[in-house]
């Protein structure tokens, strides 16, 4: 037992959990854990952001990256509340992440002191817990407490706030091993599995949908193999990618708003869905009460909330995914649904993903990242019509490979988060797809890029306009583009050199290959500014409120 400051007692506690990267911002009320920091900077590696959001977002991508605990920091007042962003991304997408704040002194609580503001109860919404800290003795409990909140069942963000006279009192200190986190399986009861097996015995035409539940539980193994037992056909959700292997026969892409036709013909058609870590998000259900009409519906998932939430089931097993699987696997018998699956393929010839080949377009350079770093990179993504390219045209074949805000959908989240996957996977190609309007909203990232020399590679698809929301003002709108287009002087091959980082404008399809390859090549900041038609679209799309079944492509709005 040693006696040691408040945030010393922090550093400490964070060496205890592992943390080997935190990213953050400093201020006066959490000056005192920033030079704690500094004499333990060997041990764990701050990285300097250039904006607390974008603290917030690295944190995120460090842990959707690595399945470890992301860490970000901020001071009290504005600091703090710049996080909010992030810490809701997190929330919405279920993100392990520990925000450590700092507040004013216990006496200037309560008094609208300089830099003041009530962060636990800003945040309470959007944290699965939050803490404030008056008391140094409960200081390192606290610490434990949250890192083991944000890891247990459903995982999700955590923030500690502590007071300055905190960090600066002293107290005894003893090293404790973080707690194990164990699979939550004491909720999966026997009725409910032999009730799950009953359904997928008798079914005749099953469809497996995964979520981002199969990718947090790491449940990829037994998920393949309880597909394949079943031969069953599998699409995904956006939060799902990656989970089953994007270039397995069984695959049939993403389902809902922006879905494959296959996946969303399929799935109507089928007599059991069986939904494995998944929330039934209105961009997956589209007209929900519509959704998977004929199927009777078998919901896996941790979280006995989403049970019944958006769409009713009929059954169901509550608990870690990976441990039903694991159980339905091992009483399980192969079960052939061979003319169940040709069927399905037969959809596949028929409902292509297309896009014009002549010109460069943003599938285009989706399908040449894939091809020239081999389905082996990291993707993050902003939000918007390139994002749904991303998640469309490149193939998934691994969990953590795709990292996007599916919930929130955050503009603005796929730089931070690239500068966070990239420090937990330093082996990894990690390159973040953005449009021109996201690109803006954080590019001030790329600063923090090349302070570190962190060799992200951001394309940006530049149709210089809002594209997504331009696409709604083009099909629901009249073509009113009201505040969507974004054709001024803005150059970011100059804005993304005078930050330091290489950059290259391409214009045509000829250039992308060599400038992309050249870029990992380099192994330095890039950015790449593509210039793409201002009205290409995303397709297929379902109408807002539309089942499903009614998606529709270029070529059925020419009938």
């Amino acid at each position: 037992m040693k006696t040691l400051t408040g945030a010393e007692i922090v550093i400490e506690c964070l060496k205890e959990q592992g943390v080997d990267t935190v990213f953050g911002y400093p201020g006066g009320t959490i000056l005192n854990i920033y030079d704690a920091l500094y004499k333990h900077q060997d041990e764990i590696t701050h990285i300097l952001t250039s904006h607390e959001q974008g603290a917030a977002h690295a944190a995120d991508g460090y842990a959707r990256a690595t399945g470890k605990v992301g860490v970000c920091l901020a001071t009290s007042g504005p600091g703090a509340t710049n996080l909010v962003t992030g810490i809701a991304t997190a929330f919405m997408d279920s993100v392990p992440m520990v925000a450590i704040t700092c507040n004013v002194a216990v006496g200037l609580l309560g008094r609208d002191s300089f830099q003041e503001i009530d962060i636990a109860g800003v945040t309470m919404p959007i944290t699965k817990y939050n803490f404030i800290v008056k008391d140094i003795s409960k200081l390192a409990d606290t610490i434990r407490r949250a890192f083991k909140i944000a890891q247990t069942g459903r995982p999700g963000p955590v923030l500690i706030d502590i007071t300055k006279d905190v960090t600066a009192s002293t107290c005894d200190y003893e090293e404790k091993e973080p707690e194990p986190i164990i699979r939550q399986e004491d909720t999966i009861l026997e009725e409910d599995l032999e009730q799950a097996l009953q359904l997928i015995r008798k079914s005749q035409k099953p469809y497996i949908f995964v979520g981002g539940g199969a990718v947090i539980a790491n449940a990829s193994e037994e998920l393949a193999s309880f597909a394949h037992k079943i031969q069953a056909p599998v699409a995904d959700s956006l939060m799902g990618k990656g989970a089953f292997d994007g270039t397995d026969e069984l695959y049939t892409g993403m389902v809902g708003m922006h879905g494959t036709k296959t996946s969303n013909f399929g799935i109507t058609e089928c007599d059991l869905l069986i939904v494995v870590g998944a929330r039934f998000s209105d961009r997956v259900t589209g007209n929900a009460s519509r959704f998977a009409r004929n199927a009777k519906i078998l919901h896996f998932d941790v979280d006995p909330a989403e049970i019944n939430k958006n769409v009713k089931a009929y059954a169901s097993v509550i608990g870690d995914v990976k441990s039903i699987l694991r159980k339905l696997n091992a009483r399980l018998d192969p079960i052939n649904h061979e003319e169940w699956v040709a069927h399905i393929d037969r959809m596949k010839d028929m409902y292509p993903m297309r896009y014009e080949k002549s010109i460069l377009t943003g599938p285009y350079i989706i399908e040449k990242i894939y091809e020239v770093t081999k389905g082996d990179a990291i993707i993050t993504t902003e939000v918007g019509q390139h994002q749904m390219w991303a998640a469309q045209y490149y193939q998934y074949k691994k969990p953590r490979s795709f990292i996007t805000s599916g919930g929130l959908g955050t503009m603005g989240y796929g730089l931070g988060a690239s500068l966070g996957a990239k420090m937990g996977c330093k082996d990894k190609t990690v390159i973040n797809v953005a449009g021109d309007g996201c690109f803006r909203m954080n590019l001030n990232e790329i600063a923090t890029a090349t302070r570190y020399n962190i060799p992200v590679i951001q394309v940006v698809l530049n149709n210089h306009v809002l594209g997504m929301v331009r696409q709604w003002q083009t099909l629901f709108y009249g073509k009113r583009y009201s505040h969507t287009v974004l054709n001024d002087q803005v150059d970011f091959v100059k804005i993304a050199e005078g930050m330091g980082a290489k950059a290259y404008r391409v214009t045509g399809k000829e250039e992308f290959e060599e400038v992309l390859k050249e870029a990992i090549a380099l192994n330095v900041p890039v950015v790449i500014d593509c210039q793409i038609h201002c009205d290409d679209k995303v397709f297929p799309m379902v109408s807002p409120g539309a089942p499903i079944e009614d998606a529709f492509d270029e070529e059925d709005l020419k009938i």
